[in-house]
């Protein structure tokens, strides 16, 4: 490892175990970290998909399309659909022919696709934060292996490897170089493991300088509860966190997004909005505060769930869960004991209102909510809302 590296390493421990007390003045933001346009794989245009992250009551959202920030000139050949036809014929109208730059030929109807500095005036303001993203994405012997930069400040080309954990670290060097460089904190995340099957639980234990992956991913096609013979992420979440804690290696956060893809069709065959997201607790809404909040453990993933108040410090965790009418709530406490591999479920408490101190005897914990009440749109068919606290430690 080198000495750069290492550094970076420390800082980031430093940040996991000191940035745990949030300032009285921090408050809670809700966020998606994995999202796509017309820019690559996505189906709609990036105002139209802001909007919606904006009227639906998020404070942040970054905009991850694959290898490709939202900066020169693009355009797009709308499909002939009628979905696709009457949504831009909406798109159209909505923002009119002033803004909407377009020409049709023989072969249908192209449009100039807008760019992040002409998009951002529209939607951002103090309530309403766009964090520039990208999605690195590479493969090694026909497997997916994508990864997320976060408050990404330049385009980074996939660096490829020799193996799946080689072809990882080697992203993940280049988000973290470009965070030295650059001195702005640039945040790597592992994007769902499960996808094609692509990342192994021993690809993820080898990796350095990672500290988040996707628990869950709203895409119907990830596969986050494993198979009979592959682990679920949260599976996976935990045999990572003991590798790193036996090296002394910052422990892994989880976080869920919704990775959409799909605007106009709804249902398990398509990657929709709302699926997953983050809520952050930080002092303003800027996009190095949200991501050194999270650094800071100072976060929980969700997919509907929504905690008042979290406190994760000195070996507790205590949180109090907004009570939903007619809602009840279970929280399983899983945790590692000491000289453990293998996760289990602690303790099983029901209520709104939840205190756990973490034994002598377990290395570390965390905290799974499940309501009983059903999911819309979900994931899969029957899962219910849930929200997950991130892993603590003595």
């Amino acid at each position: 490892m080198s000495t750069k590296h290492h550094i970076l390493l420390i800082t980031l421990l430093v940040l996991s175990m000191f940035g745990c007390s949030p300032n009285e003045k921090s408050v809670w933001y809700k966020g998606n970290l994995h999202t796509h346009t017309y820019w690559s794989d996505g189906d709609a245009f990036p105002e139209m998909v802001l909007d919606w992250y904006k009227s639906n009551g998020y404070e942040f959202i970054s905009l991850t399309d694959h290898n490709i920030l939202q900066q020169g000139e693009k355009w797009k050949k709308i499909p002939k659909s009628n979905i696709y036809q009457t949504a831009f014929q909406e798109y159209l109208e909505k923002y009119g022919e002033e803004w909407v730059e377009y020409r049709e030929d023989s072969s249908g109807t192209h449009v100039k696709l807008k760019t992040e500095e002409e998009y951002l005036p529209l939607f951002a303001d103090e309530h309403f934060m766009i964090m520039r993203g990208e999605e690195i994405t590479d493969g090694f012997e026909g497997k997916p292996l994508h990864m997320n930069a976060t408050n990404v400040q330049e385009l980074i080309e996939p660096r490829h490897g020799e193996s799946v954990a080689e072809t990882l670290q080697n992203n993940i060097d280049a988000v973290l170089e470009q965070r030295q460089v650059t001195g702005q904190p640039v945040m790597p995340h592992i994007n769902h493991p499960n996808f094609g099957w692509g990342i192994s639980v021993d690809d993820m234990k080898a990796l350095r300088g990672e500290r988040f992956f996707e628990v869950f991913n709203g895409h119907p096609f990830v596969r986050n509860y494993g198979d009979s013979v592959h682990l679920s992420t949260e599976e996976m979440w935990d045999q990572i966190n003991v590798a790193y804690f036996k090296r002394g290696q910052p422990l892994m956060y989880g976080i869920a997004t919704d990775d959409s893809h799909h605007y106009h069709q709804f249902g398990p065959l398509f990657s929709n909005s709302g699926r997953g997201w983050v809520m952050v607790k930080a002092e303003k809404l800027e996009p190095n505060t949200i991501v050194e909040a999270m650094e800071a453990g100072q976060f929980y993933a969700s997919t509907g769930v929504v905690l008042n108040e979290l406190y994760q410090s000195d070996g507790r965790i205590k949180f109090e869960i907004d009570n939903e009418e007619g809602i009840e709530y279970t929280t399983e406490i899983i945790g590692i004991k000491k000289g453990d591999s293998r996760a289990e479920i602690i303790m099983v408490l029901t209520g709104t209102q939840i205190s756990f101190d973490l034994g002598e005897e377990f290395l570390f914990a965390r905290a799974r909510i499940t309501s009983s009440k059903l999911k819309d749109n979900p994931f899969k068919k029957g899962d219910y809302e849930m929200a997950w606290t991130q892993p603590i430690t003595h």
